[in-house]
């Protein structure tokens, strides 16, 4: 529409008002309503978590209804396993096992072995409830199993738990296997920097590219003890097995501490010694190979593990010298365990082993090896990621496999949370996390 000369005059006469330009106005209101439903978004989120993340407890208080009737005898230690149980001496398989699953010791390769095995068996799991832990890091009860009831007996429990003894004796039949793995320290606690670092706030206060190194110049200046999340970054393996991660290392706890674990466990494996730890677990239950082979599952990529140096690697040691002194314990113990089994018969059944494993990354694994998560190309195969970063490696299946190995290259290459969705088990706060996680890009 055109205007007249007077009506431009009068434009171009008029008063300037100082008004925001309307596009610039818009965007100003739509930047504050993105402020406040975030604000709201973020209140909500806390919340949530606060629901499904419970508080850390410092006592070993039961949170199991009082009179709650025990699968078994509350005995104080497990039974020794039958001398007779190797499997050369027509011995029968166990099929009841408690695996205390620790942080970072190739423990979701193990849990992979567990859930094969006791899919095969028809074998009740007790399962968490709403997540794929047992509210860790809270102190395992008999009441967060799925479905609980008071006497219910079950022949595995395997997922990850603040161990806490006399409640899981309580699930399982008195002959029970108690297993648990570890791992050298100083590379436990690079990997768990890695994977959890993000998710414990005192670290966010670390300059440069290195945070690991910065952390281990002082760590003592940097850890809260009792900030949040701050128990993965000291003495992990202690605080998994239920024990004070900051105890002096000058008590005498921790040596009882350490020999309790002795008592208590019927095999300590080793993640250095991953081979051998499953011939001697293979051996302790009377399984065939079948049952133990494996793929390694929740790797990092390469260029994500920067191998700690010489003196970052014994400062690593000394703040986690708890975990040291156990994993010293548990090392020497092993190789004894070895030398009984027989150095040369060792030997053997590892070749065999690898042979077997080898000859199923052939048969399932497309291209033969891990790939990035960006490259897997079946979601069901997906890995759970570390926030921020997608480092953890998965695989592809291949696609064409004979009837006869086609379900159980499923099953070993399955990640831990679809399996245990495979399993039936609830994991509702896991599957809205994953959601969110997703929407915001995490």
């Amino acid at each position: 529409m055109w205007l007249s000369q007077g009506e431009e005059r009068g434009i171009q006469t008029r008063p300037e008002v100082s008004e925001m330009p309307l596009p610039q106005k818009k965007r100003w209101e739509s930047m504050a309503k993105g402020l406040v439903l975030g604000a709201l978004f973020t209140s909500f989120l806390l919340l949530l978590y606060s629901y499904a993340v419970p508080p850390l407890h410092t006592g070993l208080a039961s949170t199991t209804p009082e009179g709650a009737a025990p699968c078994s005898p509350a005995l104080s230690e497990p039974e020794a396993p039958t001398p007779a149980n190797g499997s050369a001496g027509g011995c029968q398989p166990r099929r009841d096992i408690v695996f205390m699953k620790t942080h970072k010791t190739a423990s979701s390769t193990l849990l992979n072995i567990l859930f094969r095995f006791g899919q095969k068996h028809g074998l009740k799991f007790a399962f968490p409830n709403g997540r794929n832990d047992f509210d860790y890091p809270a102190f395992f009860a008999r009441s967060l199993v799925q479905d609980y009831r008071p006497g219910a007996c079950f022949n595995i429990i395997c997922n990850h738990m603040r161990f806490h003894y006399d409640e899981v004796r309580g699930l399982v039949p008195p002959n029970a296997t108690f297993i648990t793995v570890l791992r050298d320290p100083a590379r436990l606690f690079e990997s768990s920097f890695h994977y959890f670092g993000s998710v414990v706030p005192f670290t966010w206060k670390l300059s440069g590219r290195d945070k690991l190194a910065k952390f281990l110049q002082d760590p003592d200046r940097y850890y809260d003890p009792h900030g949040y999340n701050a128990h993965y970054l000291h003495n992990l393996l202690f605080f998994d097995l239920g024990y004070d991660s900051d105890l002096d290392p000058g008590s005498p706890q921790v040596q009882e501490h350490i020999l309790e674990v002795e008592r208590r466990f019927h095999l300590v494996l080793l993640q250095e010694y991953f081979d051998e730890s499953l011939v001697l677990l293979k051996d302790l239950l009377c399984w065939e190979l079948e049952d133990v082979l494996y793929f390694k599952l929740n790797a990092r990529r390469a260029s994500a593990v920067p191998r700690l140096s010489g003196e970052l690697y014994r400062r690593a040691t000394a703040w986690n010298v708890l975990d040291a002194r156990l994993y010293r314990h548990f090392n020497a113990s092993f190789w004894r365990k070895v030398e009984a089994f027989g150095r040369e018969r060792m030997a053997h059944e590892v070749a065999a082993l690898r042979r077997a494993n080898e000859r199923m990354r052939r048969i399932c694994i497309d291209g033969g090896h891990a790939v990035d998560a960006t490259a897997i190309q079946d979601s069901a195969m997906q890995p759970w990621q570390p926030l921020g970063t997608k480092s953890i490696l998965g695989y592809n299946l291949k696609k064409s496999i004979g009837r006869r190995h086609a379900q159980l290259c499923r099953r070993m290459l399955t990640p831990e949370i679809q399996y245990l969705m495979d399993l039936g088990v609830n994991l509702w706060v896991t599957k809205l996390w994953k959601l969110i996680r997703d929407f915001l890009q995490w």
